[in-house]
């Protein structure tokens, strides 16, 4: 199924660790409309500017999903409101710095990004029809716990 002319629902839906645990990871249709909104307003424009893949690891997942992997069943992802990507070959930060100036976005955060390094980690980024935050943050390890804080 198409969301957009780039992006298909099994490339938003597409697990290995769901496979490997035998996890269902099979949206709704809200989810699914969330997940059209998603590429419409955040994947396409991204790969239309771009003119490059926009490789997704990881969009929309399960609450058992979510839990499995150290998330919150609270998380956009299990809304179909959210994913995890890259464009590679292009520095994380100067993809999320496009979003955050030049698309409406819930949260735009650079996980696991080092300044030293470019391309290390990679961008989430949330869209939420019902009013976004435009909250653009980093995540980093810091003794073990993941902490958040505001991108300047």
């Amino acid at each position: 199924m198409e969301l957009s002319k780039s992006f298909t629902l099994n490339e938003l839906t597409k697990s290995q660790e769901a496979t490997r645990l035998g996890i269902e990871n099979i949206p709704n249709k809200e989810q699914i409309q969330n997940l059209k909104i998603l590429c419409e307003k955040i994947l396409q424009p991204l790969r239309d500017y771009y003119g490059m893949p926009v490789s997704i690891s990881s969009g929309y997942r399960s609450v058992a999903l979510c839990e499995t992997v150290g998330s919150s069943a609270k998380s956009q992802h299990t809304k179909g409101q959210a994913a995890d990507f890259e464009i590679f070959g292009l520095a994380n930060k100067d993809v999320a710095d496009f979003i955050v100036q030049n698309l409406d976005y819930d949260q735009c955060i650079l996980e696991f990004w080092n300044e030293n390094e470019p391309n290390s980690g990679w961008i989430h980024c949330s869209y939420s029809s019902s009013g976004n935050r435009k909250q653009y943050l980093k995540a980093q390890r810091i003794n073990g716990k993941i902490v958040y804080s505001a991108m300047v």
